[in-house]
């Protein structure tokens, strides 16, 4: 009986733009200096428990990069970082909320600056779990055997849509100005071969899992509708561009009213991987989780500790606090700086958890910490 085939992940990289911006500089990236946005900035700021971020916009707010940029030079690094070349890739899967382009696909942009030969392409849109839609879809190829090496990377650019500019002359609550002081940018990817990497430990990837509960939930964090629903004649593409700017649809939204719900699902989801087998609690040896803020952090390790009242936290890592909520890319931005700080050890398993609050989907992965061949 033959073995059976399986997935490593070889290479890390990540690009986050420009030099770190704390809480008191955000002003002059995305503007919002009046009494009640600063109130508002204020209350976001203590919750989410970000202290610094990165934006690619310059000191006066304007654009520096593409979107399509980041995730290059994210992919950039992962290949220098295995020692191989973008010709010695035969897929790429890339993950986005918002590209810069409506069409083009992103992954079709990303393959363009970047270079390299023919390969398979993937565009996974979405929010946070895209990125991990986008990696499972790279295993998947290679264990199938129908590539040798791909690359994924998830990238974001939200600063654009969060200045000032975007919101001049339009009603806008809780929902539109939120994310405005939580988003951030950057891009994080990794190299996916069938093989380990000889001369380094790698990351055997185990399993991933990617669930929507959208059949149970109303959609929660929005683009270019007006409204909580989607109706004919009252989205951006039924309209001409100004009514669309006009009635606020392209603001970036979010229901913060059911995000408590996301915490308890995203538990609920958890706690179904360890009922049918697929992690072991007694043996899992870190949780890199995607969250938001903080405040969800202190949720999960509440429900969690009611499963396992051993529970070390230490075992958990987020870098929200220095680099910020970027999406898609978060759980690989993470990942790239866990392994480099040099956290994992050969034998030790590693869990990516991340919730995603767009219409309620949860992602996970399960690595497995292997050494290099003798």
């Amino acid at each position: 009986m033959g073995t059976t085939a399986t997935a490593y992940l070889t290479g890390f990289g990540r690009y986050l733009p420009g030099p770190p911006v704390d809480n008191d500089g955000i002003v002059a990236r995305l503007g919002g200096d009046d009494a009640v946005t600063a109130r508002i900035r204020r209350r976001v700021l203590e919750a989410n428990g970000i202290r610094q971020r990165h934006y690619a916009l310059d000191e006066h707010g304007e654009p520096t990069e593409l979107n399509e940029e980041l995730a290059v030079k994210a992919l950039r690094a992962a290949l220098d970082d295995r020692g191989i070349a973008a010709g010695d890739l035969r897929m790429l899967a890339c993950a986005t909320t918002m590209g810069d382009v409506l069409v083009p696909g992103f992954a079709s942009m990303v393959h363009g600056r970047l270079g390299g030969g023919p390969m398979q392409l993937l565009s996974a849109s979405g929010v946070c779990a895209s990125s991990l839609a986008a990696l499972d879809a790279a295993v998947s190829k290679i264990r199938l055997g129908d590539h040798p090496r791909a690359a994924v990377v998830g990238s974001e650019l939200a600063s654009r849509s969060l200045r000032e500019r975007r919101y001049d002359g339009i009603r806008a609550g809780m929902d539109a100005h939120f994310l405005r002081w939580m988003l951030s940018d950057g891009a994080g990817a990794v190299i996916v071969e069938f093989q380990p990497h000889p001369a380094r430990p790698s990351l055997r990837v185990d399993w991933v899992r990617h669930v929507s509960l959208a059949h149970e939930h109303d959609v929660c964090m929005r683009a270019g509708m007006d409204g909580l629903d989607p109706l004919v004649g009252r989205t951006w593409q039924d309209v001409d561009v100004q009514t669309a700017a006009d009635a606020g649809m392209f603001l970036l939204r979010q229901d913060v009213s059911v995000l408590d719900g996301l915490a308890e699902a995203g538990i609920a989801q958890f706690e179904q991987l360890v009922d049918i087998g697929l992690v072991d609690v007694r043996h899992l040896d870190h949780v890199l989780c995607h969250y938001s803020t903080n405040v969800f952090r202190d949720v999960a390790f509440d429900a969690l500790r009611r499963r396992i009242p051993t529970l070390d936290t230490g075992r958990w890592f987020s870098n929200l606090e220095t680099r910020g909520n970027t999406g898609s890319a978060s759980i690989f931005i993470a990942l790239e700086e866990a392994w480099r700080t040099g956290r994992f050890a050969p034998g030790e398993t590693v869990l990516l958890a991340v919730p995603e609050s767009g219409r309620f989907s949860f992602a996970f992965a399960h690595l497995t910490v292997v050494a290099p061949p003798s």
